[in-house]
């Protein structure tokens, strides 16, 4: 496993309840800030074995990434039921939830 793939796992873990990051926020803090898309393929392929908190990424609109709608509808609701709102076009305030480790936790 690449460092970045380590770092990513660890950030992405950390994400609490009723808080969001979005890909280019993890890829910067794993030290490649040009690694949204690298970031999507670790959740992809490694969320299940590592209990990653995959419906707490989304994209820098504050939109959910997931093209297909039972993938859209499970992220939406597992939101929701963190306490996360969203707006009536299925947004997430990154003001509001936006999650921000590097300044809560040293990586």
């Amino acid at each position: 496993m690449t460092p970045f793939t380590e770092k990513a796992l660890k950030i992405m873990k950390s994400i609490p309840a009723g808080k969001v990051m979005t890909y280019g926020q993890v890829a910067e803090i794993s030290g490649n800030k040009r690694g949204a898309r690298q970031v999507a393929r670790i959740l992809h392929s490694m969320s299940k074995k590592y209990d990653i908190p995959w419906h707490r990424i989304i994209n820098a609109k504050g939109e959910i990434g997931l093209k297909d709608e039972e993938g859209r509808f499970t992220q939406k609701e597992k939101l929701i039921a963190e306490g996360i709102e969203l707006t009536v076009n299925g947004k997430v305030s990154l003001d509001k939830y936006l999650y921000h480790p590097e300044i809560e936790e040293p990586f």
